[in-house]
């Protein structure tokens, strides 16, 4: 079962970042676990400061100092600061293994609008490499998550996706949708949806899902809506307006890798946002 006892956060120290300490430190106290703030200085940055002649600062000290300042806002917490050199997507993956995280909280990846469609960004490769869920904090209300809403696919990183949520927020609550694509034949103005033998099967795939263990026992029946998983989704998340999205990593074909609605999601979430892999 999903326990946070040590809560792994990145922070570039930029607005980006903004929401990403209150919120890891609001479920740090939550449930009672340590804290580790890790600020990544890639070897480049070093580089050139080495060449700022008028302005004598080193960033490694910088960002410790910037850290230090943080834990200071929290003295009720048990906090690690931690300043490393390298790629944010080897080091971040390589601190939590090494701290043993349970969860990494990060804020929204650098836009890079040409390159981040021919490769992974930072936060897509930290979320692939982790081995433990990965948490994308970008609102500023460090509230309590009140109203979870889960993108299922019925496969098992979605049960854990949900698993992981409820553990989470126990207090909010939890609903989900699947969003059903139709071939066009059953798009027919004379064809009942009900009886097609695609919702017949997400029907039977749902049954299967909710029976597995260790499911949220305050989970709401999933929904199965036709349409793409971006219409629905959008639709769904605009009528209940949740203050986390949920979702499993796996692609499809490989369980190790990010599927490409997730990775569409982390790159522009509608709020705060969960990627989970299979448990």
């Amino acid at each position: 079962m999903f326990n946070p006892m040590t809560i792994l956060a990145a922070t570039d120290l930029t607005r980006r970042s903004g929401a990403v300490v209150g919120r890891a430190a609001q479920l740090a106290q939550a449930h009672g676990a340590r804290l580790v703030l890790v600020h990544v200085v890639e070897p480049r940055t070093r580089t050139v400061a080495r060449f700022r002649l008028l302005k004598a600062s080193d960033p490694l000290c910088d960002a410790q100092t910037e850290l230090e300042r943080m834990r200071t806002a929290y003295p009720d917490l048990d906090i690690t600061c931690r300043v490393a050199t390298g790629s944010p997507a080897k080091v971040i993956p390589d601190l939590a293994e090494l701290e043993g995280a349970d969860l990494i909280v990060l804020g929204l990846h650098l836009p890079r609008r040409v390159l981040e469609t021919v490769r992974l960004t930072n936060l897509e490769r930290i979320a692939q490499a982790a081995r433990c869920p990965v948490l994308i904090a970008h609102t500023n209300d460090a509230a309590p998550y009140r109203k979870i809403l889960g993108a299922v696919t019925f496969a098992p990183a979605s049960a854990e996706a949900l698993r992981v949520a409820s553990r989470l927020a126990p207090e909010a609550d939890l609903f989900s949708i699947h969003a059903l694509r139709l071939p066009l034949r059953a798009k027919l103005p004379s064809i009942d949806l009900k009886t097609t033998p695609e919702m017949t099967e997400a029907e039977l795939l749902r049954s299967a899902f909710m029976a597995m263990d260790g499911l949220p026992s305050g989970l709401h029946m999933p929904e199965i809506v036709p349409g793409g998983v971006h219409e629905v989704l959008q639709f769904r998340i605009a009528e209940l307006k949740p203050d986390l999205v949920v979702i499993g990593s796996h692609s499809g074909r490989d369980p190790e890798n990010l599927g490409n609605y997730a990775r569409d999601l982390m790159r522009a979430p509608p709020t705060d946002m969960l990627v989970a892999k299979p448990g």
